[in-house]
This record gives C-alpha cells, sequence and structure tokens, in this order.
C-alpha cells in the first residue's frame, strides 16, 4: 500500500538526474529546457495537490515547489540565462491567462448591484493596507537588505505598500461556499468588494508598473499613470464590447477546429499588447479582454475551452515567482542568514491583517460586530494580485531579495490562515443573536448600509 501510494514521487527524483544529463555548457539545448519545463509542471501539480489535501490553495503547493526547484534548494531552474529568460516569458504568458479568466468571470453589472457597501468595503481595503504598509517603510525603515543605489526609498515603500492591497477572492469564496454562507449579506459584500479591489489593484498595478519602468516619481506622475490606467481600462471595455460580439458571432460559426480558442487567446494577448504599448500593465489589457469577451454570447465556451491552456500556463507563474526565493535568508547555520526578513515579513503580515480587517468596520452597523469582522477577515488572503507586484519589483530591481522574501511570507502566510480564521467567525456569525442566514432560495438578508 505505500509504495503505490508514494510511486508518483519516483518522477521527483528521476527529473534532477535526468537534467545533469542533459545540462548543456554553452546555449540552450531543448531536451534541458523541456526538463525544466517538466519539472516546474511536475513539482507544481505534486504540491499543488498535496496542499489541496490539507485544506490550503494549490497556490501555496506551486509557491513551495518553486522554492525547492530555485537555485538555493536543488537548483532545477537556473537564476538567470537563456534558460531563465525563456521560463520568464512563459510565467509572463501565465499570468495574462490567469488575469484574462478572471475577467471572464468579472460581471460588471453585478459590480454595480452589490452597492455603496462591497464600493466602501474595497476602497477602505485598498487604501488602508496600502498607506500602512508606505508608512511603515518610510517611517522604519528596516535594515533588510540594499536595493540598487538608483532606487529610492520612497519607491521601494510605494511597492511595498502596493503588495498589501491585493485580495484573492478565490480562497474566500471557496471557503464560504464549504460552509454553505455564500449567500449570506457578508458573503455578497465580500465577493462584491473582492471584484472591486482586483480592479483597483491592477490600476494600481499599472500605476507602479509605469514608476518601475522609470516614470517620474512625482504626483503629477501618478495622477498621469492612473488617468492612463484607468483610460485604458475604460476604453478597452468599451470599443471592445461594440466590436466583440459581432466579430467572435462570426468566429463562432467557422468550421476550422479550435478557432474560438486560438481567436480568444489572440484576444487576450493583443489587449496585453495595446495595454503594454499604453505604458500600462499588459495584464490589465489581458484583464479587459476577459470584461470584454464575458458579455459575449460565446464567453462561457471560451471559459471552458481555455481553462487547459490555464491549467499549464498559470502554475508556471508561481512556480516561478517560488524560485526567486533565497531559502539561505532563513536559515540560521547559513552565511546569508537575515532575521530581519522573518521580522520584517512577521510586521507586513500584521500591517496585512489590520487593514483588511479594518474595511470590514467600514460599513454600518446593520447587524453585530461579529458581522463586519467576517467580512474584514473575508478580505485578508492574498494570493495571485499580491505575487504579481512582488515578481515585478523584484524583476525590475525595485525589490531586493531579502524585502521579495519578506513579502513573500506575507503573502502565504494571509493566505494559510484565511480559512481557518473565516470558518471560526462565520460560525459565530452563524450562532450569533439577530444573525440573518441566507433565504431557502439562495437570497441573502439586506446588505448593511455604508456609514455615512
Amino acid at each position: 500500500m505505500f509504495r503505490r501510494r508514494f510511486r508518483f514521487l519516483l518522477p521527483l527524483i528521476l527529473l534532477p538526474l535526468l537534467l545533469g544529463a542533459a545540462q548543456p555548457e554553452h546555449g540552450v539545448r531543448p531536451e534541458h529546457f523541456f526538463l525544466v519545463l517538466i519539472s516546474m509542471l511536475v513539482f507544481g501539480k505534486v504540491f499543488g495537490e498535496l496542499a489541496e489535501r490539507i485544506g490550503q490553495p494549490a497556490v501555496l503547493g506551486e509557491l513551495f515547489a518553486g522554492v525547492l526547484l530555485g537555485a538555493s534548494v536543488l537548483g532545477i531552474v537556473p537564476p538567470e540565462g537563456p534558460v531563465r529568460e525563456i521560463i520568464t516569458l512563459l510565467a509572463e504568458l501565465g499570468v495574462a491567462i490567469l488575469l484574462f479568466e478572471i475577467g471572464l468571470e468579472t460581471d460588471i453589472k453585478e459590480m454595480f448591484r452589490v452597492g455603496p457597501a462591497a464600493t466602501l468595503v474595497a476602497l477602505v481595503g485598498v487604501v488602508t493596507p496600502f498607506l500602512l504598509g508606505f508608512l511603515y517603510w518610510i517611517l522604519v525603515l528596516p535594515d533588510i537588505g540594499a536595493h540598487a543605489a538608483d532606487i529610492s526609498d520612497t519607491m521601494v515603500a510605494i511597492f511595498v505598500g502596493a503588495t498589501l492591497t491585493a485580495t484573492s477572492v478565490g480562497i474566500t469564496a471557496r471557503v464560504l461556499t464549504d460552509l454553505n454562507r455564500i449567500h449570506t449579506p457578508e458573503a455578497r459584500v465580500i465577493i462584491g468588494a473582492a471584484v472591486i479591489d482586483d480592479v483597483l489593484g491592477l490600476v494600481i498595478l499599472a500605476i507602479v508598473s509605469g514608476l518601475a519602468a522609470g516614470a517620474a516619481l512625482s504626483l503629477f506622475g501618478i495622477a498621469m499613470k492612473f488617468a492612463v490606467a484607468v483610460g485604458f481600462l475604460v476604453a478597452a471595455v468599451i470599443i471592445g464590447n461594440l466590436i466583440a460580439p459581432r466579430l467572435f458571432g462570426l468566429i463562432d460559426r467557422m468550421r476550422v477546429r479550435g478557432v474560438l480558442l486560438v481567436s480568444a487567446f489572440s484576444f487576450a494577448l493583443l489587449f496585453a499588447a495595446l495595454a503594454g504599448l499604453a505604458e500600462s500593465a499588459m495584464i490589465i489589457g489581458a484583464f479587459a479582454a476577459g470584461i470584454v469577451l464575458s458579455s459575449t454570447r460565446q464567453h462561457h465556451v471560451i471559459a471552458e475551452r481555455i481553462q487547459p491552456v490555464a491549467d499549464i500556463l498559470t502554475p508556471i507563474f508561481f512556480v516561478s515567482v517560488g524560485t526567486s526565493v533565497d531559502v539561505s535568508l532563513f536559515l540560521p547555520w547559513s552565511e546569508a542568514f537575515n532575521p530581519s526578513v522573518l521580522a520584517v515579513g512577521g510586521a507586513l503580515l500584521v500591517l496585512a491583517v489590520i487593514g483588511k480587517v479594518a474595511s470590514g468596520f467600514s460599513v454600518g452597523y446593520g447587524r453585530n460586530k461579529l458581522s463586519h469582522l467576517a467580512i474584514g477577515v473575508g478580505m485578508v488572503p492574498r494570493g495571485e494580485v499580491g505575487l504579481i507586484f512582488a515578481d515585478l519589483g523584484l524583476r525590475r530591481g525595485i525589490l531586493s531579495s531579502e524585502v521579495f522574501s519578506a513579502v513573500l511570507i506575507m503573502v502565504m502566510l494571509t493566505t494559510f490562515i484565511a480559512p481557518p480564521l473565516l470558518k471560526v467567525v462565520f460560525r459565530r456569525t452563524a450562532a450569533a443573536p439577530g444573525s440573518q442566514p441566507a433565504s431557502a432560495h439562495g437570497e441573502a438578508a439586506e446588505l448593511p448600509a455604508a456609514s455615512p
């Protein structure tokens, strides 16, 4: 029984041996690159499965797989060189498809229907963590590791604050569904706020991406980046909605195999490229493409057919992020050991939780404090967008390896602690006097009103 159960680990042992035999002295040998890619996919799926079996999201397992494959542990994924450049491009493609999928699942009309409560929670849930992270870095200036000489402390503070803003709605939605609380007023506020939160997070990402590319670090420069990001998103959605329904109606009538999938994939890449040319974040273009196609008659078919593509490409991004972690920073017996990384990671974790929990108390006391605590806790888990922020900062040389590792600690721990916290808070909310569970028809009670 033991042998049968753990037979799947055999490829994990053989792959490093094969990689050693295929290692080229110069350039890129296709067989070596294929083995590196296979390692990332296999390790990512195996550890993603293990994570889900212990009640955690697969993304945590994929990050851990990346840590193992990185230069500081097994050294299978090289930290630099031509193979790394190809992997980085595939990771960029993976994150674009991930945001395209999120866009496909975003209902703009529902965003407007959730009302002022969700909007206020989203705004407070973005602004408060950002300010806490920014002020912490500016006031404390933690001695964690030097960044490049041409990068200011203010720029690092902006990136650190930005990494605290995003919410991973997928984790929260899964827990609420398991608890049969997805139709409660709190759940509706959380899901609505998280969708708005994603949009705001992408706008912030577009701003910091522009700053990382060398835009002026001034109030005017930031305002211009904000205007470009919002303007591109609005224009892309409006123009896309005028073109996409007819275009994809025509494409859907074509007979050639896979034409709908290829067209949707190309549509996402086109919008991503246009966003890049507009000096915005490319993933905001992919997100806009998803929003546009979500309003077409073919969006369910597109979402179904793009999923296998995402299943291959998206884990490459998360595994790639994990490979950037320098494990020696956490090992007391290592010369590179830096206890400040753990201290700063812990501080960012506390600020990340406080900032999101505060958002739950921004809506009026229509019921009880536990309800608002539940909303705040539901906004705690970080995820994909937070990792994108950190990865961008590392690749642009704004975040040092030490700061990146501290941010990754925050992202992973908020993702890890959110499910058990949600279960505790929602069970207490259900037992609290005056609680209003969902009706038998699945309709939630009235949302809490926004505070005046």
